[in-house]
């Protein structure tokens, strides 16, 4: 349980450094902190279920292009967690690079924040 909180407040903060550093992808005006938080969970039952399924389905132009697709379903993911929350993307290249961002923020939070 404290794993799971744990991430949990990880991908929140993640989401919201994101949104503070790039333009492509911010909170609604007035989003309150619920709101960064079912962005966060939101985003981590869609990595958690969505990212492996779509990662399967397209297998094949992933080894085509030695895992660069990945990071094509990463913007997947990130834009349509921005349709079921205040998170916005302005379009999917926006989410693309802000999937990316969030990568090497996530990475980095990781890195900090290990137990």
């Amino acid at each position: 349980m404290r794993k799971l909180l744990a991430r949990l407040l990880l991908n929140t903060l993640a989401l919201w450094l994101v949104s503070l550093l790039y333009q492509g992808v911010s909170f609604a005006p007035g989003a309150g902190l619920a709101d960064y938080l079912v962005a966060g969970a939101i985003w981590g039952v869609a990595n958690a279920f969505l990212r492996p399924l779509f990662l399967f389905l397209t297998l094949p132009l992933n080894l085509l292009t030695l895992g660069l697709f990945t990071l094509v379903v990463n913007g997947v993911v990130l834009y349509l967690v921005a349709q079921a929350t205040a998170l916005q993307v302005q379009g999917f290249v926006e989410a693309f690079w802000g999937a990316l961002i969030l990568s090497l923020v996530s990475l980095v939070l990781n890195w900090l924040l290990r137990d």
